[in-house]
């Protein structure tokens, strides 16, 4: 099915070169006979590198262009059938301190791409979200928030013949660029210390293959309006410290016991624990095999919709998705984890990462 679905269709990735991206990239260009995929980044360097990647490809084309210029969004959607937006600012410390450059990219960037994708007629659009978005203490997880409402109200008001506007929803993305992982390794590679913020923090977790299956999968089962959001493991995060601790110090030369555990508290507006669905959004979810969707508020003014999807499990849900209410892996599944997903190994591009956590405000 994936491979029909595919095939021959023009598909466009915004944030060609961020973590997701450039996965779905790859994962597209080769798993589907697509007819050409089109990557957008801002990131002159990392496209031009992106570029040298993929050059064996001859339907793969890459362009500077920023999500901040619907002109150039409406120049380069033209006859694509398939966007997936996943260009965002993603860290929530440099959007507390500029808020407005948050909202231009995360906010007015999602608006340019449904503006964008109405006027060339582009057949599904998909948005990569954020677990942040819910019940959002930040304005990183605000925008994002607004991002998955824009997506709604643009397919709550077209009609039969407009694009299919649906969003995804992720945890920790683990091993991607500024998380938590690369700091650990980094700091255990130098002898320590790890620096922990919170012994009873909990976090889901995901591999960068499990956010691509996502993001693909979902653009196949959208109807219109949803958010998909993975089942996904919870972890504690003082435990990830601890396997990352017991399986590299060996290779760097130390024993496990020589790498301490520093506490040194939780940022300002940090949570104990991750939200991947509310209160509310369970009374309008329906559970998959692998997903949960949470389908719209508000429906469709002009033409029903059936939400209907393969391998429906319940169509009621009664407790939010939130890590404090699930069952955290045990040491054993969090080292399986890990090492099924080769994110303890080296990077092959740039081992450098820097070993220290910048928290505002901190002592």
């Amino acid at each position: 099915m994936k491979q029909s679905f595919f095939k021959n269709k023009r598909i466009l990735v915004t944030g060609a070169c961020g973590t997701v991206g450039s996965r779905v990239v790859k994962h597209l260009l080769e798993a589907y006979e697509v007819g050409e995929l089109i990557g957008l980044d801002n990131n002159e360097s990392a496209l031009f590198f992106l570029e040298q990647k993929f050059s064996r490809y001859s339907n793969a084309h890459f362009f500077l262009a920023d999500v901040r210029d619907p002109e150039k969004l409406e120049t380069k959607f033209k006859g694509v059938d398939i966007v997936f937006h996943t260009a965002a600012f993603k860290h929530v410390i440099l959007c507390e301190r500029s808020p407005f450059e948050a909202v231009q990219t995360n906010i007015m960037g999602v608006r340019n791409v449904i503006k964008a994708a109405r006027k060339c007629n582009v057949k599904k659009v998909i948005f990569t979200s954020s677990d942040k978005a819910v019940n959002p203490t930040n304005v990183m997880g605000t925008s994002k928030l607004m991002g998955e409402r824009l997506m709604t109200a643009a397919n709550s008001n077209m009609n039969e013949e407009g694009p299919v506007f649906a969003s995804t929803r992720f945890g920790n993305v683990l091993g991607s660029r500024g998380s938590v992982i690369p700091i650990f390794k980094e700091q255990i590679r130098q002898g320590g210390p790890i620096t922990l913020t919170d012994p009873e923090m909990t976090r889901f977790i995901m591999s960068v293959n499990e956010a691509t299956r996502l993001v693909v999968d979902s653009v196949m089962l959208a109807r219109g309006g949803e958010v998909f959001v993975t089942k996904m493991p919870v972890i504690r995060i003082q435990d990830l410290a601890q396997v990352m601790i017991d399986e590299l110090a060996p290779q760097y030369g130390y024993r496990p016991a020589d790498i301490k555990i520093e506490i040194i508290g939780s940022k300002a507006g940090e949570k104990l624990y991750e939200e991947l669905m509310s209160h509310e959004e369970t009374r309008r979810t329906l559970e998959l095999d692998l997903y949960f969707v949470v389908l719209p508020a508000f429906k469709c003014i002009y033409y029903d919709i059936n939400y209907h999807y393969p391998d429906i499990i319940s169509d009621t849900v009664n407790n939010p998705y939130h890590s404090a209410n699930e069952k955290p892996l045990t040491v054993v599944e969090l080292r399986d984890f890990l090492v099924k997903n080769q994110l303890m190994e080296e990077a092959s591009e740039n081992n450098e990462h820097p070993r220290e956590r910048y928290w505002p405000n901190g002592e």
